[in-house]
């Protein structure tokens, strides 16, 4: 009897070295591989705007930085005496209003010159579970623990996963046409959401990075799934 499942490994077409420039954008498992780098002193740069869950969150932060698009003080909150962007994770919140617009706007200028000279952006999808503001109508990257009456909890379809990923790769082509790809699906399990919500969001990741990558027939792309503990 066989209790373990061996999966083959093959070289990849997508060799990463000391020589490569790396953006790694997404979920708390991103911040993981980024630390593997920057432990072997490799190119990297992760997270600017933080740890973001969801594919949305993670376009609107590219389309943000691509457009160069700056923050104001209109485009903050503030809650339990910290201010905060409901497009960044409280890693940037700070008590002053000014010094997170200050952050904000770093962020988008560091993404934006990391962009334009990345070799590969690696994408690490959390979870397809989003919150919808209600006053503001839009989704949001994180809550800041703003009362769940304020928003309405919604699961992202294959399709509009999608539409994401693929804006996400036409505004880093109109910096970078030679960047490469990496999407990654997080093996860490959203518990909270339910088992069965977990595997919904999940599955509804995978399938849209698969129908990504079909529609991608310019071979920059590579998808990697690591085994998600089930």
């Amino acid at each position: 009897m066989k209790l373990q499942t061996k999966v083959p490994l093959k070289p990849s077409t997508f060799q990463i070295n000391y020589s490569n420039k790396l953006l790694l954008l997404g979920s708390c498992f991103a911040e993981h591989i980024g630390n593997k780098f920057s432990y072997y002193k490799m190119q990297a740069v992760t997270n600017p705007f933080g740890v973001l869950f969801h594919p949305q969150a993670i376009t609107q932060l590219v389309k943000n930085a691509v457009l160069e698009e700056k923050y104001t003080e209109k485009d903050i909150f503030n809650q339990n005496e910290r201010w905060h962007s409901f497009n960044a994770h409280s890693v940037l919140s700070t008590p002053s209003k000014q010094k997170l617009v200050q952050n904000l706007n770093a962020a988008v200028a560091e993404t934006r010159q990391v962009l334009a000279n990345a070799t590969h952006i690696v994408v690490t999808l959390g979870t397809a579970w989003v919150y919808k503001h209600l006053e503001l109508n839009k989704v949001v990257a994180n809550c800041h623990k703003v009362p769940q009456k304020a928003f309405n909890k919604q699961l992202l379809t294959v399709t509009e996963i999608e539409a994401s990923l693929q804006e996400l790769i036409s505004l880093v082509k109109s910096v970078n046409t030679n960047a490469k790809f990496i999407f990654t699906v997080s093996p860490v399990r959203h518990i909270k959401d339910g088992f069965v919500e977990n595997q919904r969001s999940k599955s509804h990741l995978l399938a849209a990075v698969h129908n990504t990558i079909e529609l991608e027939k310019t071979g920059v792309m590579l998808f990697i799934f690591l085994v998600m503990k089930l």
